[in-house]
């Protein structure tokens, strides 16, 4: 397929004119039925990779993903532009999610979102060999390998896809893996001979600095002050330091809420869609928050206390500046900190 005719269907259903870098060559691989691992950084265009060769083709592309909010977010985006998705998840009600099944059983979508241990049960794996799938594409991939700083066991299941399905070419991505990691998605997802794509992750509009932690609430209400109006993560260590930090943000005029897994799912829900939505500004956030958040628009990325690791902390501040335009990652450290992750 010719450059003009991608170049056509780039703009028939996304709008932009050119591609990003690697994204061309990614898409003919998977056009030409092979395997792919990708690396590329959050905010460099990874679901395009899959979105647009799945939109091209005439079969069902399955995109394998943890995230329930991203699901909504992406499949929204895809049905606004014309384009033929759905997922199915934890969150629809047994009438509407027989509703999806019916349409899937009728070949009238071109890509399904679905979470691995909705996927692997094995209702809907004799489902999917119904429906043929041409393509699988895992997102979020780092989450197959106990090496990776966010592993999932159930991911670690989706190895069976390729006793069940043999030939149909899969595409492993991710914005987060080490060399060991790399090899062992590659490895436990048997891809074979899989075209490999690595993006630059110099991302040049970020801007990095690193305070010494002296009066914390003081020092992150500056720089919320200094970018009036715009939205902004603050990553902390503790459940309840999101909780504190959030409270005293908002007894200073600043709309912020709290986000972390010990939340009740609706009102960790609720908050997200409020930030993403611009009716807050702040989210508080223990790393829960974040992985596939799709908010283009982050002027600042905070972090009161010291992250995990590098691989993790290139991953938060990455949230910042999808849009291109210049964002602040700021980093409060205080040596105690170092201690306290050792203890982890």
């Amino acid at each position: 397929m010719g450059d003009a005719s991608l170049n056509d269907q780039l703009k028939r259903y996304f709008g932009f004119d050119s591609f990003r870098p690697l994204q061309k060559e990614i898409i003919r691989t998977a056009l030409d039925g092979r395997d792919a691992f990708v690396l590329m950084p959050t905010g460099g265009g990874k679901s395009l990779c899959y979105q647009l060769p799945a939109l091209m083709q005439e079969g069902l592309t399955i995109v394998v993903s943890p995230l329930i909010a991203l699901m909504k977010d992406q499949v929204d985006g895809l049905q606004s532009a014309g384009a033929p998705a759905t997922f199915l998840n934890s969150t629809l009600d047994a009438e509407e999610s027989r509703s999806r099944l019916a349409r899937l059983h009728r070949g009238e979508y071109r890509l399904l979102y679905i979470a691995p241990e909705r996927l692997m049960l094995s209702g809907t794996l004799d489902m999917l060999e119904s429906w043929k799938p041409e393509c699988i594409a895992i997102d979020e991939a780092h989450c197959i390998s106990e090496w990776g700083h966010d592993f999932r066991p159930e991911y670690r299941r989706l190895a069976e896809l390729r006793d069940r399905f043999g030939k149909i070419p899969m595409m492993a991505l991710t914005a987060t893996a080490t060399e060991r990691v790399q090899a062992d998605i590659v490895s436990h997802l048997r891809l074979d001979n899989p075209g490999r794509f690595v993006a630059s992750f110099n991302r040049a509009s970020l801007i990095y600095r690193v305070l010494p932690r002296q009066q914390p609430l003081r020092q992150v209400l500056s720089i919320i002050n200094n970018n009036p109006g715009e939205s902004g993560i603050v990553y902390c260590a503790s459940r309840k330091g999101t909780e504190q930090l959030a409270g005293r943000l908002e007894e200073n005029g600043i709309k912020a809420v709290a986000y972390h897994a010990g939340m009740d799912a609706r009102k960790r829900a609720r908050n997200q869609e409020a930030f993403i939505h611009d009716d807050v500004h702040v989210i508080c956030a223990t790393i829960a928050f974040g992985m596939g958040i799709d908010k283009p628009d982050v002027r600042f990325v905070i972090h009161h206390d010291l992250p995990k690791n590098i691989e993790g902390y290139y991953q938060e501040t990455g949230r910042g500046g999808r849009d291109g335009l210049p964002a602040e990652c700021v980093l409060l450290f205080n040596p105690s900190d170092v201690t306290k992750q050792t203890g982890f």
